[in-house]
């Protein structure tokens, strides 16, 4: 898949592209219909698929430490959109002169920056200043410029319409194998090991600290989770997730990961945590007989978890 982290002055690909644009947080079974819809049409025209995200998020832009959590940090989204087998990502910084754009110069650039020749896009796709454009506005665009347009409705499961929103309600509430049918795997944080204060070592119960680049979490707790290394093996653990001030002032998610028949150096590393179980909220410990204790017992709660399920 190319990445394409700017608008271009000249379209990328000259003989047209057919293209689909929305955050695709999680990139969830809905967003695989809208996918396969895309691949299908793209396929049929002989023409690249193409996603088109901003970063951040305009939710995020708009309404800053009030927009919701992310269920996908940027580079997992990537990751996940490259795996649906798509042509091209446009993941392009959302800033003030996108955001003033007026419904009709947004076309503009579709037009003459990605000479689009199809567009597919959700049933409550809003785009321009104030959201004044939507699906009857880009239909009446494309006659008069020459480009297809096609909606995508909405994917259910249960009689439920499949969104961002309704995982991240799963997560909250610890539902993680709903959120697991929403989204067609486990959920998952991924990042790089750090350095922390090692008192899990000190406690006999060595973590890895995983810093996540989101500012936000949609779970917290404590959960039986499995950890994929760099090499590929996976291990089973627990992992304490939260939010805590970082050293630059802003909230970051730190994911602290318990390795079960682990032994070695993790630090650098890029790892994923997919969450299997919620064992418990997160807590606060009298002293440290206690919070050893409760490790330990966290502990043997997520191994007869996973034996259970074996």
């Amino acid at each position: 898949m190319e990445l394409i982290r700017y608008l271009p002055d000249e379209p990328v690909f000259p003989g047209g592209c057919v293209l689909t644009i929305g955050n695709f947080d999680g990139v969830h079974a809905g967003h695989r219909m809208v996918l396969d819809a895309l691949k299908e049409q793209a396929t049929e025209r002989g023409l690249p698929a193409v996603v088109m995200c901003f970063e951040p998020q305009p939710i995020e832009f708009f309404r800053a430490d009030a927009a919701p959590a992310r269920i996908s940090t940027a580079r997992d989204k990537i990751e996940q959109l490259s795996q649906a087998g798509v042509d091209a990502l446009y993941l392009v910084r959302f800033n003030r002169g996108l955001a003033n754009l007026s419904a009709e110069q947004f076309v503009n650039m579709l037009c003459l920056q990605l000479n689009i020749k199809l567009l597919i896009v959700g049933d409550d796709f809003c785009f321009g200043k104030n959201r004044q454009g939507n699906f009857d506005y880009l239909q009446q665009a494309g006659a008069q410029y020459g480009f297809d347009v096609q909606r995508s409705d909405s994917f259910q499961i249960e009689s439920e319409r499949v969104s961002s929103t309704l995982i991240r309600e799963a997560l909250q509430n610890g539902f993680l194998d709903k959120a697991a049918v929403y989204l067609k795997r486990r959920f998952s944080l991924s990042g790089r090991v750090m350095h922390g204060y090692k008192r899990g070592r000190e406690l006999g119960f060595p973590t890895a600290n995983i810093r996540v680049k989101n500012r936000k979490t949609p779970l917290k707790g404590v959960f039986a989770v499995t950890i994929t290394l760099e090499s590929g093996s996976v291990y089973e653990g627990v992992a304490n997730v939260g939010t805590r001030p970082s050293i630059e002032a802003v909230s970051a998610v730190l994911l602290e990961a318990h390795l079960f028949e682990f032994s070695g150096d993790l630090y650098g590393q890029r790892v994923t945590v997919a969450f299997h179980k919620k064992l418990r909220d997160e807590r606060k410990f009298d002293g440290l007989d206690e919070l050893t204790a409760q490790i330990s017992h966290d502990s043997e709660q997520a191994k007869i978890f996973f034996k259970s399920i074996r």
